[in-house]
């Protein structure tokens, strides 16, 4: 059988944050917390940016996991916010399933922590239930590079797509000419280098 490029479509796409907690943060270790935290808020302003539907999830809040990342409560105030009392699996929350299925996208772009729990145990329940998966790799995280590498191989054999939140912002925006400063600015507020290249390419069109 051929092979078939399945891309992301803005237009049917929905963003799950999971358990993206300041306790479960301490825990990452595959990636610099600082470049983590960074990619995790990229990832919420490219949401926000293609004005993509995006669902937060917390696991046992009050329990040692701790509260979810104020950041990404304040960019998605009136997002539905599901806090689960137990379940690890997120998938196991009938709220949760229930906001997935209410945005009416069949592509989920995943994201979490930590990687071979709260991103794979959804991920692979919303496969069999006939979603296309698009794990976001670099705004999830975990306790090492093992532990990550198990998980990316579990998923992406089950079908899950990897995919990291630059090539995500570059595959829902196909064509530079759509927005060259919207894009630009979304890419220099989290690349340091990429801030080099708008700043030349402002005073050129100036």
């Amino acid at each position: 059988m051929a092979f078939q490029y399945t891309r992301l479509d803005k237009n049917n796409v929905a963003v799950l944050l999971v358990d993206h907690q300041t306790g479960l943060l301490s825990l990452v270790r595959d990636i610099d917390p600082d470049r983590f935290k960074n990619n995790v808020l990229a990832l919420s302003d490219l949401a926000k940016y293609f004005k993509l539907p995006t669902i937060l999830t917390t696991s046992f809040e009050t329990g040692p996991n701790g509260p979810l990342v104020p950041e990404l409560k304040e960019q998605f105030p009136d997002a539905p916010y599901i806090a689960r009392p137990g379940n690890i699996n997120a998938w196991d929350n009938e709220d949760f399933v229930k906001a997935v299925k209410a945005t009416g996208k069949k592509q989920l772009l995943i994201a979490g922590v930590v990687t071979e729990v709260c991103v794979a145990f959804p991920a692979l329940s919303a496969l069999e239930e006939g979603f296309e998966v698009f794990v976001v790799t670099d705004a999830s995280g975990t306790f090492n590079e093992l532990t990550r590498d198990s998980a990316w191989r579990r998923m992406e054999a089950a079908g899950a797509q990897l995919m990291t939140w630059f090539g995500v912002a570059c595959e829902l925006h196909r064509d530079w000419r759509n927005d060259v400063e919207g894009l630009g600015t979304l890419f220099a507020n989290h690349i340091p280098d990429y801030r080099n290249l708008m700043t030349s390419y402002n005073k050129l069109a100036k």
